[in-house]
């Protein structure tokens, strides 16, 4: 691939520039933009971390490492007495500063994840008993505490918000979609946005994300419309200094030969992609990291029944697809009605989207409606009344009760799908192994979706908990120390998010505590070696 232009290519340029500072204005001149075929034969410039994913997840924790520290307010009692007085041990000290293990000791929450039910604890105290404390914390801007860090995302600071349904209200609570430092009540009320309850559409999630990052001045960190094509790990002989860089090509085998006669050590991390102009043209970049940190969240990959028909264009795999083509008339006057495969929100999403557009819905799930792991079975009918509203048609509005297929909706529990046909039909079997076949207007397959982790090594499978398999928030989360979020099985690779299993905005924000804790903690001892003279860094040679 080409540069469009030298003005695209000077335009990039400088704004790393600007990021980086006029300090670093000499460093800059050899900045590591090159094309993806080309290896550079001079030094480049190294980064601190490179942060994948600009949603939540990357904007909390760019807060952090943008020297932000939170401290326990002078006033603040913490209702949790135990932990109030851990906090009180160490009240000149942030948070950051502290031993995380030692606080979240004992402390029970809705993460498996302890540091995050400890920062959740400290923002929205006994949130789950249904209290409104304020947090415990305030916070302050610390600018020697500040790390070099970037932030690439694909679109603007947000993530996936800003492409989600705009119509369906948020399963949480605005106060808790906030991040540190800015209520989301305050936020609204300067804006003159007129939030009628507790939940809120995704816009205006995606709109306070948005106006975080600029209020916050977390701006020089972030790039928009950038596209990841690969992250790997470079290597270096341990007893030739002068000799070329290798890469995460060699092969575990060959390392093994290699350990003992020219042993080879782990350098840092090649990010390689491009970012897309304004004019649709495409940038290729190379940058070094000395640590990676993955915030890409779990919306890239719809999940996917994998049968027979599943690629026909009316089989669809996500409501903006279903939004669209609804708005576009495709289904008015429709006969058919709706298939929509799934047991989870989304799926009830869709099908109070067709409900209350007059389009007939077929309900397809594999699950018992008394099955006690759905969702609906945890959300309280008084928070939730469009929720029960669905499971309550899934329970009474089944196939075996109406047999008339054209009602307005009817649903088949303990079902599958075995395969969609080019004459828009679909196969269904029973848990008792008895067929039907339904002819539908468009299917809808919302059986969740998994993060697409491509541009890793295997796809990123030898880093989850069970190796060699995909990446997923339930079952494979990546698997991470549970308090500094690094890979176990990858050194100076981090992941926080729904990677780790933390699907809510209210927990994700512990990985960015528990990171921004280990990297401080490095780079003071980076800083520490450098004064004596004993070492430089791990810049790429």
């Amino acid at each position: 691939r080409t540069y469009s232009s030298t003005e695209t290519e000077g335009q990039l340029l400088n704004s790393f520039v600007q990021y980086f500072g006029d300090s670093l204005g000499r460093k800059i001149k050899r900045m590591p933009l090159i094309e993806e075929t080309v290896l550079p034969g001079d030094a480049l410039l190294t980064l601190p971390v490179v942060i994948i994913g600009n949603g939540p997840s990357g904007i909390c924790l760019s807060y952090l490492l943008s020297g932000y520290r939170p401290y326990l307010s002078p006033e603040a009692i913490h209702p949790n007495p135990i932990l109030h007085t851990k906090l009180e041990e160490a009240r000149h000290l942030s948070i950051v500063d502290q031993d995380l293990e030692y606080l979240s000791e004992g402390l029970e929450g809705r993460s498996s994840n302890p540091v995050a039910v400890l920062f959740d604890t400290l923002l929205h105290p006994d949130a789950d008993f249904g209290y409104d404390y304020p947090p415990v914390l305030h916070w302050k801007l610390e600018q020697h505490n500040y790390i070099p860090h970037i932030v690439l995302g694909k679109g603007p600071p947000g993530g996936a918000w800003h492409s989600m349904e705009g119509s369906m209200l948020t399963i949480s609570f605005g106060d808790w979609m906030e991040l540190p430092g800015l209520s989301f009540k305050e936020w609204a009320a300067s804006k003159r946005r007129n939030i009628k309850s507790d939940r809120v559409m995704p816009e205006e999630i995606a709109c306070y994300y948005k106006h975080y990052v600029k209020v916050m001045g977390l701006q020089k960190n972030f790039r928009d419309n950038v596209y990841i094509t690969s992250v790997s790990r470079l290597y270096r002989e341990k007893d030739d200094e002068g000799r070329s860089q290798q890469n995460e090509d060699i092969s575990a085998q060959h390392l093994e030969i290699e350990d003992g006669q020219k042993s080879l050590i782990k350098r840092n991390w090649e990010v390689r992609g491009y970012q897309r102009a304004t004019d649709g043209s495409h940038v290729p970049f190379c940058l070094f990291a000395e640590n990676v940190a993955l915030a890409t969240g779990t919306f890239d990959s719809p999940g996917r029944l994998q049968v027979e028909g599943e690629d026909f264009p009316f089989v669809l795999h996500s409501m903006s697809d279903f939004g669209a083509a609804i708005s576009k008339g495709k289904l008015r006057g429709k006969a058919d009605p709706v298939l929509i495969v799934g047991a989870g929100l989304t799926a009830a999403d869709a099908v109070l989207c067709a409900y209350n557009n007059n389009i007939p819905v077929v309900h397809v799930f594999r699950r018992r409606v008394t099955d006690t792991s759905l969702i609906f079975k945890q959300l309280p009918k008084k928070l939730y009344p469009e929720y029960h509203k669905v499971y309550h048609m899934m329970c009474t509005q089944s196939h075996t009760v109406d047999s008339n297929q054209h009602s307005a909706y009817t649903s088949f529990p303990e079902h599958n799908v075995l395969s969609f046909k080019p004459e828009m039909k679909c196969v269904l079997q029973s848990a008792s192994g008895l067929k039907k076949i339904l002819k539908f207007s468009v299917a809808l397959v919302l059986i969740g979706s998994h993060p697409n982790l491509f541009f890793l090594k295997d796809q990123g499978h030898s880093i989850g908990h069970h190796s060699n398999q995909p990446i997923t928030c339930k079952g494979n989360p990546i698997e991470i120390d549970p308090y500094t979020y690094e890979c176990t099985k990858e050194a100076n690779l981090f992941a926080l998010g729904p990677l780790v299993g933390d699907n809510f905005v209210r927990f994700l924000k512990g990985g960015a505590l528990g990171i921004a804790r280990c990297l401080a903690i490095r780079q003071k001892k980076k800083h520490e070696l450098i004064e004596s003279g004993d070492g430089g860094g791990d810049g790429v040679p």
